[in-house]
Parts: C-alpha cells; structure tokens; sequence
C-alpha cells in the first residue's frame, strides 16, 4: 500500500455513476415493485452502501477509510430502458474515496442483474466511472462533458 501517513487529513468527496440496461419489461418490473426477489432498488441500494464501506476488502492495496457519508441515488430513465446508479461519498482523512464510490456503482448495478437475471439475462452494465472528486492535494477534478 501507498504510505499516506505524511499527507493531511482533508475531507474528501468523490461522485461515480453508471448505468444497466434492460428489456422494457424487466424495467417495468423494477419501477413497479413487483420483481420475484422483492424490492430490486432498496436492496441495490443496501448493496452499494455495503460495497463503499468494504472496498479495501474487494480491492487490493485499498486503504480501509472511514467514511463519513455516502448517499445512493437510482434514477429510472424510461426513454433509455435503462437504471442509472449515482454514488457520492465523503470522509476526513488522507486518501480519497474514489475506490468506494466506483465499487458502490459496480455493486449497486450488479446487484439489479442478480436480482433480474432469471427474466432477463441481456441486461447490460454500461459507463461506471468518477464524475468528480476534491480534496487532497490535487483539488478538484470534474469529467468533462
């Protein structure tokens, strides 16, 4: 692991999002409520909260960090037959969050697979990356659009 012990405690953000595709019908199902395994998007979002805090156990060389907020938003797009998943997560320390909120993402959307793959094994995850991140040393930085 990276030595971070001489760097300063700031507090720190980072933004990722992504996105799953599907079949009409099994985004219907997903809006609706009505999926076998139950509520598809609460228990994505417990996985992707979960994810955040245990991406020093997925990813190695990871610092184990403790974050102080993280907040999972999943938006329906209808025109797109598609779910997006935005993760923001924050702490005070001294190395980013970047890692928790990609693996956030990942988790959140894989979790919609597992939970759909029996009516649609097609479904597609598409485009997880960093939108933005601050703090540290090297400030800010925002994808371009």
């Amino acid at each position: 692991m990276v030595d971070v012990a001489a760097k300063a405690e700031t507090h720190r953000v980072a933004r990722a999002a992504g996105r799953i595709r599907m079949l009409p019908a099994t985004l219907k199902l997903i809006a609706a409520g009505t999926a076998k395994k139950g509520d598809v998007i609460g228990i994505a979002r417990i996985a992707a909260i979960q994810a955040a805090k245990r991406t020093a156990e997925w990813i190695p060389l990871c610092h184990p960090l403790a974050l102080t907020h993280v907040d999972i938003a999943f938006k329906i797009d209808r025109k797109a037959v598609a779910v997006d998943c935005i993760a923001t997560v924050e702490t005070r320390g001294r190395t980013g969050v970047e890692m928790e909120a990609l693996t956030a993402v990942a988790a959140g959307l894989l979790t919609i697979y597992d939970m759909c793959k029996a009516v649609d094994r097609g479904m597609q995850l598409e485009n997880i990356a960093l939108h933005e991140k601050s703090g540290g040393k090297s400030g800010t930085w925002m994808r371009k659009k």
